[in-house]
């Protein structure tokens, strides 16, 4: 009996976030999701063309209890999946966008041609999303940024906790489906800020350095409706060695 209702908890579970990813895609047709690349989330070809789909850098299991085993595996396997796929189909007769990076395509996302740019905007903007939210995690993660990314943060925004009060209040309050930041300006400045939907602060010529996905696809198996939960366990999986390694190089680029 007791294995009867695990399954039943399970299919209802995912039954719910089927229903949200539908309702998604009535909203946004060109983000129908495909099927699910290999189980072992080791490819990165999950659909065939010049963007792939990077492998985790970690085990399914790795952000339990903080990120669920299945959200991990339908998040990537499906969801970025969907981006890569519908990505690469975008780009398909236009060889010169198909050789650029993903960065490239949002950095200059304005010059892309009509027919494809709502495509291009919204599964490349996915795509690079996604590619760096896996790295700004890990399983030995949490604590506090140190070293240069720390006093950057202590300058911009005080301290560490109002920083970490404004972004959970940017993250909370994202209207919708969309992400909330900490980038960098071109002018070495920190910023938190929020985007909607898949459009990356790359668009407007920052570089992001922390995101969290507030889609609901993110956490709903989980944490559901709770939206809050969900931020506040984020911080327990920051990979602050990523963002502050990510920090010192962009810093030291930008003249």
């Amino acid at each position: 009996m007791k294995a009867h209702w695990i399954t039943r908890r399970q299919a209802i579970k995912t039954a719910l976030l089927t229903t949200a990813t539908v309702a998604v895609a009535s909203q946004f047709p060109e983000m129908n999701v495909p099927q699910a690349a290999p189980a072992d989330g080791k490819s990165g070809e999950a659909r065939t063309g010049p963007f792939t789909l990077p492998t985790l850098p970690y085990a399914y299991d790795a952000l339990e209890p903080h990120v669920d085993t299945q959200t991990m595996q339908i998040h990537h396997d499906k969801h970025h999946a969907a981006y890569v796929q519908h990505l690469n189909k975008a780009v398909a007769d236009y060889p010169d966008l198909a050789k650029k990076s993903v960065e490239d395509l949002m950095r200059n996302v304005d010059s892309i041609p009509e027919t494809i740019h709502t495509a291009v905007r919204n599964h490349g903007g996915g795509h690079a999303n996604h590619s760096l939210f896996w790295q700004m995690m890990s399983k030995s993660g949490g604590g506090q940024p140190k070293s240069e990314l720390a006093m950057a943060i202590d300058k911009a925004f005080g301290s560490y906790s109002k920083f970490q009060e404004t972004f959970t209040k940017t993250a909370t309050t994202v209207f919708g489906s969309g992400w909330a930041w900490l980038s960098l300006t071109s002018k070495k400045e920190l910023l938190i800020e929020s985007t909607s939907n898949q459009d990356s602060p790359i668009m407007k010529g920052n570089t992001p350095l922390l995101g969290i996905d507030v889609w609901e696809h993110a956490y709903y198996l989980k944490h559901q409706n709770r939206r809050a939960d969900y931020i506040a366990t984020f911080y327990n999986i920051i990979n602050w060695d990523f963002v502050s390694e990510r920090y010192r190089t962009q810093h030291h680029r930008l003249v």
